[in-house]
């Protein structure tokens, strides 16, 4: 029987109102925006969390903060997110390798997704350069970690002779390692010789881990009287100078620049300066913030952000920490 042409163009005329209907409400529904991080309990993570909550107010959305701590709860944080109506999330993986499970799950999920801090890695261990992610110019800081080791060497008159590289390395981590190399690079570049730069290779991504491995190139080479320290962090810095510490060496014979800036403000506060000279200060309010406000964005108004974007870092010391904090909004 045929369709009475009134009756169609009714039919018609109704779905288009459905579908307008639908993608109205689609359009003015909360939007809510999961962030997950690997280390919750990490000073770095909670002040991402504390950016991202400024921006969500200051737009209009909600943050759903997730600890992550590994795969299965990163999987199990995902399912909940589309449960509790998100549309995307940010996320700082406990393990690049899972880059591929996570990007599939979002997908299933229908969630948008951005990666912080850590770069995903495909099954090649190459980075994966179609998800879309917000990081640091790793190479580049640790580059910056290397000139500023180089120029407090030649400020204090120490010779190439008598001065050695410690560099405490993680280089299952990418980002780790492209941070030391950036490092060591910068210091080769500068003339510092090749034979006086040592790896010590941490266990564990904390400070007893890179207490333990600076024990034991100490231990190997006694006779150097200057140590230049560099590392992936704070922490792996910080666990260096208390292995320089315990073998005598002190602010006057080793010098040792950290990363990240937020987990080394306990060292800089002492009252008597320690060999830790000083942090590059990476900006967990640009990654809080600006990530959200991205994802926010590609959900409200469709617009897709950059596939990849790069922050650096500023040179803190005991003399300038508490003004550079103060300006990046971190401390009071």
């Amino acid at each position: 029987m045929k369709s009475h042409p009134f009756r169609l163009g009714c039919l018609i005329t109704l779905g288009l109102l459905t579908l307008a209907s639908l993608a109205s409400a689609a359009a003015t529904a909360p939007v809510k925006i999961g962030f997950l991080v690997k280390q919750p309990e990490e000073p770095w993570f909670q002040l991402e969390w504390k950016f991202a909550d400024q921006a969500a107010k200051e737009l209009g959305f909600t943050v759903i903060k997730i600890g992550a701590t590994d795969g299965e709860k990163v999987l199990s944080a995902i399912d909940n997110l589309a449960a509790n109506g998100a549309q995307g999330f940010v996320i700082c993986t406990p393990d690049t390798r899972l880059g591929a499970g996570i990007a599939a799950k979002a997908k299933s999920a229908g969630l948008k997704l951005i990666s912080v801090d850590d770069q995903f890695l495909g099954a090649n261990g190459q980075p994966m350069a179609a998800i879309h992610h917000l990081g640091i110019s790793a190479g580049k800081i640790g580059a910056d970690v290397g000139t500023t080791l180089f120029a407090e060497m030649k400020k204090r008159n120490w010779t190439a002779a008598d001065t050695a590289v410690c560099a405490v390395t993680f280089e299952e981590l990418a980002t780790a390692k492209e941070r030391t190399d950036g490092a060591i690079g910068a210091l080769t570049a500068a003339g510092f010789a090749k034979d006086h730069i040592f790896k010590a290779p941490q266990r564990t991504s904390d400070i007893p881990g890179a207490f333990d491995a600076v024990n034991i190139l100490l231990t190997q080479k006694p006779t150097v009287k200057h140590w230049l320290v560099c590392g992936m962090n704070d922490s792996a810095v910080l666990g260096a100078v208390r292995a320089l510490e315990s073998r005598g060496f002190a602010a006057d014979s080793s010098v040792g620049v950290g990363i990240n800036g937020t987990d080394c403000i306990v060292e800089l506060e002492k009252a008597k300066p320690t060999s830790f000279y000083g942090s590059m200060l990476l900006s967990p309010k640009r990654h809080g913030s600006e990530t959200v406000t991205m994802m926010y964005h590609w959900i409200k108004d469709g617009q897709e952000p950059a596939l990849d974007s790069r922050t650096t870092g500023i040179l803190i010391t005991r003399e300038n920490f508490r003004q550079v904090l103060k300006e990046q909004g971190i401390r009071e």
